[in-house]
């Protein structure tokens, strides 16, 4: 991301209406899979901190993170989150089957070649082990905060499943999410474009009452999600795991 961009993720991460609502929906998908508190998890692609807050607050006590930015290492570091390692989840350094579960989310949409970002990601986890894997959807989704993230794409389910499967996991369970935001998303963005708009993130539109509408409707859509299986939405979550040997 850009190095503004960090601050301002880094500024809001612990209370935006986000932010917290994915960490819950990932925490559920971590209780979902067993998971145990004693597991060895990789959250790859750290940015600010906000999954190590999770884990961290879960009570999950073997965790280590990685990300290729110096800036995302610091603000992680600032806040008490660490160890952050620097790397590249196109070439991670640690051994092969070193982790009971990863996460990956949001990330390798930041990488040019994702499908070895995926293989990378299946051999550093343990036969039977856990992926955790988020992507932005929807190519018309494009608009500025993709831009100020430096995205390379967006995701449809499909392709992004075959990707998933060819790196060697097996999928759990697939499913969009942020779908009943998914058209006021798209309108936003497209009043943006037209408007010119420029500001380091999205993240940055936000005000108390507009904070608490949108966290209400997060928290029931990351609760109906993953039972309705929408056929859209601005983001998807995939649950993998690698098959044992």
């Amino acid at each position: 991301m850009l190095e503004a961009t960090y601050a301002v993720e880094a500024a809001i991460e612990e209370t935006h209406w986000w932010f917290v609502g994915r960490r819950r929906l990932f925490g559920r998908e971590l209780e979902a899979a067993g998971i145990r508190l004693d597991a060895r998890i990789l959250d790859v692609g750290t940015g600010t901190g906000s999954n190590l807050r999770m884990l961290r607050d879960l009570r999950y006590s073997a965790v280590e993170g990685l990300d290729m930015s110096e800036e995302a290492i610091r603000w992680c570091a600032g806040k008490g989150l660490g160890p952050v390692r620097r790397g590249s989840i196109c070439d991670m350094p640690f051994e092969e089957g070193r982790f009971d579960a990863v996460l990956a989310t949001d990330i390798i949409e930041h990488v040019e070649d994702d499908e070895r970002a995926l293989t990378e990601l299946t051999r550093v986890i343990r036969p039977g082990g856990t992926a955790l894997i988020t992507v932005p959807a929807f190519p018309a989704l494009w608009g500025l905060q993709d831009e100020v993230a430096l995205h390379r794409r967006r995701y449809r389910m499909r392709p992004l499943l075959q990707l998933v499967r060819a790196s060697g996991l097996s999928v759990a369970r697939a499913y969009h999410f942020n779908y009943l935001l998914f058209l006021p998303i798209w309108g936003a963005r497209q009043v943006m474009r037209l408007a010119r708009t420029r500001l380091e993130s999205e993240g940055q539109v936000r005000g108390p009452v507009l904070d608490r509408i949108l966290s209400a409707i997060f928290t029931f859509d990351i609760l109906t999600a993953p039972r309705l299986h929408p056929p859209f939405g601005v983001s998807i979550l995939i649950r993998a795991i690698k098959p044992a040997r």
